[in-house]
């Protein structure tokens, strides 16, 4: 371990013990991108009248849940949820993870198939008859700025359908659009793809917060915001009913997670890859036990109007590990009246596993697909954009052709 890191660690130390764990992500966050966050005027240096704290080699991260009143004027969450129930608090593990391995784990993330996570590359390419414009949203739950790629085959028509991608942390809507090639799918398919861009003041990673509790409820936080925005371009673009869908990676596929829960009415399908369930952390602590796959036990949700899902998942990500995709679909097998189960091979030699929950009306519920030797990045992406691995199979076409199975008619 370089001494940077371990400078790092030393001041994470000093900033935990100060009952500040943000501040201590972002030093550690700052060492990993090889530069150091400068310290505050009321950053502590030491112990009350004692010597400065030298901070273990290995410091304990204990994820614990912060309860949080709902921010102002949000509906509060309905008893049963993991914010209220007690039955909640006591199924709650406590788990402790030394700081070294999420250390790793983050530092993982440079590691991943394709591009660095800081390139970018510009706009991606737009055919004819297309367009890709950038534009702004602004709603009482907050404001973003967005991409809105709109295809030829929807130029002056009633577009079938509109597709809302959220891209991981550090990244942005052209990076995410030219790694995932979802545009060339919603050329076939006439759909509207939307891609908001998660603001450096409200993360400065990029990240969108999933794991806040103010911005997981229905009627508040980023949650809002994103629901919002959606609506408000499927009735600008006449969008047909029930044709309104959702796609993330990692951070933004946990945001999916989080906007297929609350927002069944606004998102009728939601694609979710290498993301994590709804309600899997509360704080940032706990945020890296889920990601290790230790996250929160919430109850499930509602029955009633239940938004379709296809997940997908690596069996190698070391950053958001694959339990997390496993408890995605968890509930989906309760639902199930049966059960498909397909295992093939992709030109470039992956295995994967794809598992089909069907209702009694034999539509899928849900599609997981297990990805073998898979890491922490898009199947079938394309190598200009980051996090993406070209092995497949092909994550876009999978979501788009699970999309328009749902989709009304035009």
């Amino acid at each position: 371990m370089n001494r940077t890191i371990t400078d790092a660690l030393r001041r994470a130390a000093t900033l935990t013990r100060a009952g500040r764990p943000v501040d201590a992500t972002r030093a550690i966050q700052a060492a990993l991108n090889g530069s150091t966050m400068p310290p505050a005027q009321d950053e502590p240096t030491g112990r009350p009248n004692g010597p400065p704290i030298a901070g273990p080699t290995i410091l304990d991260l204990t994820a614990t849940r912060v309860d949080r009143g709902p921010p102002a004027g949000a509906a509060a969450r309905p008893t049963g949820e993991s914010g209220s129930d007690p039955g909640f608090r006591r199924r709650e593990r406590r788990f402790t993870r030394p700081l070294a391995e999420t250390i790793r784990d983050l530092a993982a993330a440079r590691r991943v198939t394709g591009s660095p996570l800081s390139k970018r590359n510009g706009p991606p390419p737009v055919p004819e008859g297309a367009r890709y414009v950038s534009r702004s949203f602004d709603c009482e739950h907050g404001s973003r700025s967005y991409s809105l790629y709109i295809p030829a085959a929807a130029a002056g028509r009633r577009p079938s359908g509109l597709v809302m991608m959220l891209h991981g942390c550090k990244q942005d809507p052209d990076d995410f659009a030219t790694g995932t090639g979802m545009n060339a799918q919603a050329d076939a398919t006439g759909m509207l793809v939307v891609y908001p861009a998660q603001s450096a003041a409200a993360n400065p990673s990029h990240c969108w917060n999933w794991f806040n509790a103010a911005d997981q409820r229905r009627g508040g936080g980023e949650a809002a915001l994103l629901a919002a925005l959606a609506g408000a371009v499927a009735t600008e673009f006449d969008v047909p009913p029930g044709s309104v869908f959702v796609a993330g990676l990692s951070a933004g596929g946990a945001m999916a997670a989080i906007l297929a829960e609350a927002y069944p009415d606004v998102f009728k399908a939601a694609g979710i890859h290498s993301g994590l369930p709804a309600g899997a952390a509360s704080d940032m602590s706990s945020a890296f036990a889920a990601m290790a796959g230790h996250a929160n036990r919430p109850a499930p949700p509602a029955p009633t109007a239940p938004t379709r899902l296809i997940v997908f998942h690596g069996t190698a990500d070391t950053v958001v590990r694959p339990a997390n995709g496993e408890a995605i679909v968890g509930t989906a097998r309760h639902r199930a009246q049966s059960v498909d189960r397909h295992e093939r091979r992709t030109a470039a030699g992956r295995t994967y596993r794809r598992i089909v929950y069907r209702t009694a009306g034999g539509q899928a519920h849900a599609e997981h697909w297990i990805l073998e030797g898979h890491g922490h990045a898009w199947s079938g992406g394309r190598p200009e954009g980051s996090y993406t691995d070209r092995d497949g199979p092909d994550a876009s076409a999978e979501m788009m052709r699970f999309f328009s199975e749902t989709a009304a008619p035009r």
